[in-house]
């Protein structure tokens, strides 16, 4: 059914190009890269561009619908990618180049890891759970592949939105007249929804939040409806020129009014985008009064072509100035040198890959397969580097672990044996692309009668294979340090017939009143109490905990709640293994470590008590220091026995706490309350 009267006029008006809001997407780059550069804020430019690219994403595939043309997806999706992609890619090998060039080899495995998360769209989703990823060892260094994030949700909305405008136009193909009303049911239902979702997760969770697509949807939502709305929208010039002034001045403000990055997506992102419909809604009809002018000028419209390259590049190359000059803020020159160096960047990726390569509008099939080919070549190109790259430092670490000699690395045993490995030429192990497999694991999940009841315990329980016929069985329960310090534990038995179970939650200690440090949980007292119970049920031969809290800038003391703890495993009748606390540093060793120029030996009184603070069990409980091999001589070591001690500041490797396992071994066999099985 064709549009007539006021609609058709509406539906013209609303199809006709607008160089305001190229500018106003050209604006809100430009704001990224400015509070990025100079400020070390979140701007809320991407708020903006993403209900933009919303706008008019919607606004052309509605029009398509309601006059009844065919909507052609694939050749749109091919259209779209083949403009998007390349560029990307492009990018990506740039980062991939410059990453080998200047960054360390301990961040080279989170390369790998963005740089295909971005290449397939899912970076911001790779972000979220490394927000909330207590083992996500480099989660606070900044990524030169961080920006991403609004890339691959935007992405994932180019994916979604077409489908959801698709399935109203075949729904209504015979009364096309109820086409827009049903998309603005459907987006008005999406809006509502996701604000809701958004307000509800941001105050839970506002790390994992601020990535997360089901907390953004509402905002390309809002662009979707003011596009379905705006043909029918009618103020007084006065108004619009009054509304447009104060969205600019809005946007322009938001990133300094508001903690953009602390506190969105949640209620404040409202700020943006109402600002945005309100510039959108003043140029929608020609003034002089209103900032339409100001945003389709000169300056704005010769920026507009390489907003898409600048946003892609200059995130990079302040990223590896950063780097290189070690420096985690820039001066006004050097931000200049920055935005320079971005803005050459952007016009020569816009001008030799993005422009050649985005083709005709055309949508017939010839052209869509040309487009998939280049979209296709780009994503084989971006793989098959970082994958070759990522197998040829894994065959070197392969090669490597076979040719080891273990004379060559004592570990933990030089410290009361006099070996002489100085003239070794053996590199230190583990490599800086191997921490992630540094943590100590003892098996699979809990089964059978040691799986766990308490929901409160899910995903925390682990035991040894051999868990049902080992005669000697002990629970570890703790935090990641009770995991790393447990390695030696695991390692006496694999030739034994002892049996390891771990309880296991990162930031939650044995402290019945200890805080947690865990992002996704705001206590620990449920799962700690559940842990306790969890040992009185399965009665394990022994509860192997950690007692103590070492940290960089505050004495070392009993974990608060730890009394407790112990006197309800005692009153069980289990005996307990205390375990002093590894030091933490102010730096991370691991990283001292790998730099030749660096001194990383700390004095243990500045990390340590003195005195073991979990001293005044010992006669309750069985301890267990493991200080004198963290810090021979009073000087905490970064490498002994030519293996890293730790893997960060503060968590010991998996490899170096397996060559305490002799020491553990001793203090065991010198206990009158937990003795193991021979060997």
């Amino acid at each position: 059914m064709p549009t007539t009267g006021i609609a058709a006029r509406s539906a013209s008006m609303s199809a006709r190009y607008r160089a305001d809001i190229d500018g106003l997407r050209t604006l809100a780059i430009v704001l990224v890269v400015v509070y990025h550069v100079w400020l070390g804020r979140v701007s809320g430019g991407v708020d903006v561009f993403l209900m933009v690219s919303a706008f008019l994403l919607t606004g052309s595939l509605a029009r398509r619908a309601v006059d009844g043309t065919p909507l052609a997806l694939g050749s749109f999706w091919s259209r779209r990618f083949r403009r998007l992609v390349p560029a990307a890619a492009v990018t990506l090998l740039g980062v991939l180049g410059a990453a080998y060039a200047f960054m360390p080899p301990t961040q080279w495995p989170r390369i790998w890891t963005e740089t295909l998360a971005s290449l397939f769209y899912v970076e911001n989703w790779q972000l979220a759970f490394s927000e909330v990823d207590y083992y996500a060892r480099d989660s606070a260094e900044t990524s030169p592949l961080q920006h991403f994030w609004s890339l691959s949700i935007q992405g994932q909305v180019f994916l979604l939105w077409p489908v959801l405008i698709g399935l109203v136009a075949l729904l209504f193909h015979r009364r096309r007249h109820l086409i827009r009303p049903a998309l603005i049911v459907v987006f008005l239902a999406v809006f509502a929804w996701s604000l809701w979702f958004s307000i509800v997760e941001t105050r839970d969770a506002q790390a994992f939040a601020y990535f997360d697509t089901r907390t953004r949807l509402w905002e390309f939502a809002a662009g979707s409806l003011l596009a379905l709305l705006l043909p029918f929208i009618r103020l007084h010039t006065v108004v619009r020129a009054v509304i447009g002034w104060a969205g600019l001045a809005g946007i322009i403000l938001c990133g300094i009014v508001l903690d953009v990055r602390g506190g969105f997506p949640g209620y404040l992102a409202l700020w943006p985008v109402l600002c945005t419909a309100a510039v959108i809604i003043s140029g929608a009809a020609p003034t002089r009064a209103g900032p339409a002018g100001l945003l389709a000028s000169k300056p704005l419209s010769s920026l507009s072509s390489d907003a898409y390259a600048l946003y892609l590049v200059h995130w990079p190359i302040l990223v590896m100035w950063m780097v290189v000059s070690e420096t985690d803020r820039i001066g006004v020159l050097e931000g200049i040198a920055v935005i320079a160096l971005s803005l050459i960047a952007a016009r020569v990726l816009s001008r030799c890959v993005e422009r050649p390569l985005r083709g005709p509008s055309r949508t017939d099939r010839a052209t869509a397969l040309r487009g998939i080919a280049v979209v296709a070549a780009s994503v084989i190109l971006v793989a098959g580097a970082t994958g070759g790259w990522r197998w040829s430092e894994q065959n070197r670490a392969a090669e490597f672990a076979a040719s080891a000699v273990d004379s060559d690395y004592p570990g933990a045993t030089q410290v009361e044996v006099s070996l002489d490995i100085a003239s070794s030429d053996a590199p230190m192990i583990p490599g800086p692309t191997e921490l992630d497999s540094e943590w100590a694991a003892v098996g699979p999940a809990c089964a059978g009668r040691f799986e766990p009841s308490a929901a409160v315990l899910d995903g925390s329980c682990n035991q040894s294979p051999d868990v049902e016929e080992a005669g000697t069985r002990i629970l570890v329960i703790g935090d990641s340090h009770a995991q790393q310090l447990s390695a030696p534990l695991i390692a006496l038995s694999e030739d034994r017939d002892l049996a390891v179970l771990t309880l296991l939650r990162g930031g939650c200690t044995v402290g019945l009143l200890e805080e947690s440090r865990n992002a996704s949980q705001e206590s620990c007292e449920p799962w700690v109490r559940a842990s306790l119970d969890y040992a009185a049920e399965i009665r394990p031969d022994a509860v192997y905990i950690v007692v103590t809290r070492a940290d960089a800038d505050e004495p070392e003391r009993l974990l608060d709640g730890i009394e407790e703890a112990v006197e309800s495993l005692r009153a069980a009748d289990i005996p307990v293994i205390g375990v002093r606390d590894n030091p933490r540093f102010s730096f991370d060793m691991y990283e001292c470590a790998v730099d030749d120029s660096q001194t990383c030996a700390v004095p243990r009184e500045e990390v340590l008590a003195e005195e073991n603070p979990a001293s005044a069990f010992s006669d309750v409980i069985t301890m267990v220091d493991f200080t004198p091999w963290l810090c021979p001589w009073d000087m905490c070591q970064a490498t002994i026995g030519n293996i890293a001690v730790y893997i960060d500041d503060n968590h010991l490797s998996r490899t170096y706490a397996r060559t305490l396992a002799p020491f553990l071994d001793r203090i065991l066999a010198e206990s009158t309350q937990v003795a193991l099985p021979s060997a």
